[in-house]
């Protein structure tokens, strides 16, 4: 398979495969199934678009691995399944890969089967290796204090881009929003006067986060006096969405990724991190803070509390200083 150089330049990455082409090249009683999946997936049960592409390329691999050992969908059994994870394994594919790939054959099956597509479900009795969950590193409190004020710095000259940045790094980490969910808020989704915002999450369900007081300080100095500066420059179509690009339209999630990038890489010794590490970072800060388990799932958006407390691990010392000082025999 043609590789390509990393990142830095250094070692290879295979190349995604073409999902589309791949789609194509399957039979087409398969190809329909799958098109009646993808529309259970988006429209009834209203996941992201990027969930649904995730899904789907770990349906359209098992199906050419059928295909190309000529073999029917009608005939899936878990001999099948467990040949096309080995296959995976053979290539390089990690536990981790392994077990979403497992998760996603198993939710196809069931679906299949209670269609009547397939007789039995074959997926219920297949087994992957557990994935190794592992969390980025999160910047310590007072890293994520100076990137706060780099932020503020660049905005003290009320240039409207800066302002926003400002508010867009403030926002982030007040809430530990997705940057998707923040891309997607609109003005009148923030409420000033209880401080919460209104965050449409995955799945589409709704939850209302609060913020602080320099992250509304920040979001009233972006909307006063830059917002519309923005807007009148750019001429642009995003009258609803709270944050504008470049182009005056709603904001895009790789720009808030280059915005947190390079507020984040003006603090010395901190982790490079996007969003998605600031999200983390919260997470961590609140556990730390004292906040309980149930509290922070609800803030995150998380569906289960199991993904939650894999920010408890980052917390051990904090713990073991509490134990060290409260327990009669800790020493």
């Amino acid at each position: 398979m043609p590789s390509t150089e990393g990142p830095h330049g250094t070692g290879k990455r295979a190349r995604r495969p073409d999902l589309r082409a791949a789609r194509a090249a399957l039979p087409e009683p398969v190809r329909k199934l799958i098109d009646d999946y993808e529309r259970h997936l988006s429209l009834e049960r209203g996941l992201s678009a990027h969930t649904v592409r995730a899904y789907l390329g770990d349906v359209v691999s098992l199906m050419g691995f059928v295909d190309a050992n000529g073999g029917r969908f009608s005939d899936l059994d878990i001999g099948t399944l467990r040949g096309w994870l080995a296959r995976q394994r053979e290539e390089g594919a990690s536990r981790t890969t392994l077990a979403r790939r497992a998760a996603a054959a198993r939710t196809f099956t069931a679906w299949a089967h209670r269609g009547g597509a397939l007789a039995s479900d074959p997926g219920g009795r297949l087994v992957a290796p557990r994935a190794h969950r592992k969390l980025p590193g999160v910047l310590r409190a007072e890293q994520a204090s100076d990137v706060m004020r780099f932020s503020a710095a660049g905005a003290e000259q009320r240039d409207p881009v800066a302002l926003r940045d400002s508010a867009i790094v403030e926002l982030l980490y007040a809430t530990g929003v997705r940057v998707s969910e923040l891309c997607g808020l609109d003005v009148g989704d923030v409420d000033f006067s209880r401080r919460v915002v209104l965050v449409l999450g995955k799945g589409g369900k709704e939850r209302v986060v609060p913020f602080g007081v320099p992250a509304e300080a920040a979001l009233r100095a972006w909307l006063d006096e830059g917002r519309g500066k923005l807007a009148v420059e750019t001429k642009g179509s995003g009258e609803a969405a709270l944050f504008l690009g470049a182009r005056g339209g709603r904001l895009d999630p790789r720009a808030a990724r280059r915005v947190v990038h390079d507020a984040v890489g003006s603090v010395p010794g901190a982790n490079d991190m996007g969003p998605h590490g600031l999200r983390h970072s919260a997470a961590t800060h609140l556990l730390e803070g004292g906040a309980d388990l149930r509290s922070v799932q609800e803030l995150l958006g998380h569906a289960t509390l199991a993904t939650t407390q894999l920010y408890t691990h980052v917390t051990v010392d904090r713990l073991k200083a509490i134990h060290d000082r409260a327990h009669p025999r800790a020493r």
